[in-house]
């Protein structure tokens, strides 16, 4: 065996050893939205003056961890994690954490443990009534951050999928 036949076998070895061996990428998404003209939420229960216009986000994590969660937008933000739905007639009804002021009025933040595979919502809103407006949202944490489809997406989905199959199915009957 040649030395540079030996050098490549064993730069194609390591190779293979550090592809295998390199540990879970950590995944950062951000979203953004308006919460002007949005529903209501009465977040009264938590201490605030009364209900502002919100906005939502629904995901699920593809890693068990610590995940972190910035707002930052144009008015007094407030974040509100919730586990599986979200139900604005009762804004404590699984409530995991939250947070207003972090660096400033206008950004919110905090950390929490998420686990894997389970639906999550986040609510993005204002600390009063008043407050609402365009918003930005970072989430990072050890797994794949994967937003949950809004129904209408799906709808769409479907109807655009049902257009291609008549389109197909028309043409092959010619």
């Amino acid at each position: 065996m040649n030395i540079s036949k030996f050098f490549r076998t064993a730069l194609a070895i390591t190779t293979l050893f550090v592809g295998f061996t390199q540990a879970a990428k950590a995944d950062i998404v951000t979203y953004t939205g308006n919460s002007a003209g949005g529903p209501l939420v009465d977040l009264s229960p938590f201490g605030f003056p009364g209900s502002a216009p919100y906005s939502t986000l629904e995901f699920t994590v593809g890693t068990d961890g610590l995940y972190t969660f910035q707002t930052t937008a144009t008015y007094d933000s407030v974040i509100v994690l919730y586990e599986n739905y979200f139900n604005d007639a009762d804004a404590t009804e699984n409530f995991l954490t939250g947070n207003d002021d972090d660096v400033s009025l206008t950004t919110s933040a905090f950390a929490w443990d998420l686990t894997s595979g389970t639906h999550y919502t986040l609510v993005i809103t204002g600390y009063e009534s008043e407050e609402y407006g365009y918003w930005s949202t970072t989430i990072g944490g050890p797994g794949i951050i994967t937003a949950v489809p809004e129904p209408s997406t799906w709808l769409m989905l479907a109807f655009g999928l049902a257009a291609v199959t008549y389109a197909q199915r028309r043409k092959s009957l010619r």
